[in-house]
C-alpha cells in the first residue's frame, strides 16, 4: 500500500484526483457478493412465483444501471465511459444466490467501484423484490475479486487481507 493520500489538496480538504496525464488503457474489474434467504424464497424465484416479476432479470438491469451511475453516487469517483457490464447469477439450489459482475472500460482510471456498486445494487434489488415474503435475507461477502489495467497492475483477491 502507498502512504501518500491522493484525495486531499494542499489545505487537507477532499479533492477528486487529477487523472489528466494518465494513459488510456484497457481496465477490467470483477466483484462478487451473495444473498442468503429461506429455501422457499429461492424456490419461488426459480419458479417465477414472485409477485413483482422476474427477480433476476430486474436485478440484472438494476446492476447495470448502477454501474453506469457510480460517479453520481460515490463523490470522488470519476465519470467513466463503460465499454461493458456483465452480470451472472449462480445459486446453491438451497438458500443462496451469488452475483458476479464484470465491468470493462478503456480509460484513465479503473472500474473497481463500478463493479462493487453493481453487485450491491443487484443484491439489494433481489432483496427488494422478495422482501414481502422474506425480510430476513442476508447480503454478505461483497468484495473485489480481480482487477487489471493501469499503473497499479493486476490484483487478485485472497482470503487474507493484503499487508
Amino acid at each position: 500500500m502507498t502512504d501518500s493520500l491522493t484525495h486531499f489538496n494542499d489545505q487537507n480538504r477532499a479533492k477528486m484526483v487529477d487523472v489528466t496525464d494518465k494513459a488510456v488503457t484497457h481496465r477490467v474489474a470483477t466483484a462478487t457478493g451473495q444473498i442468503s434467504m429461506h429455501p422457499a424464497t429461492l424456490q419461488r424465484i426459480h419458479d417465477s412465483q414472485i409477485k413483482k416479476g422476474d427477480v433476476l432479470a430486474v436485478a440484472q438491469v438494476a446492476g447495470i444501471m448502477a454501474a453506469k451511475q457510480t460517479s453520481n453516487l460515490i463523490p470522488m469517483c470519476h465519470l467513466i465511459p463503460l465499454t461493458g457490464v456483465d452480470i451472472h447469477f449462480s445459486d446453491n439450489n438451497t438458500d443462496t444466490i451469488t452475483v458476479d459482475v464484470l465491468v470493462k472500460t478503456k480509460h484513465v482510471t479503473g472500474v473497481e467501484i463500478e463493479a462493487l456498486l453493481a453487485v450491491q445494487v443487484t443484491l439489494l434489488t433481489i432483496y427488494d423484490m422478495c422482501k414481502a415474503i422474506d425480510r430476513g435475507m442476508l447480503i454478505s461477502d461483497i468484495h473485489l475479486v480481480e482487477k487489471d489495467g493501469g499503473k497499479s497492475g493486476h490484483f487478485v483477491y485472497h482470503d487474507t487481507p493484503e499487508s
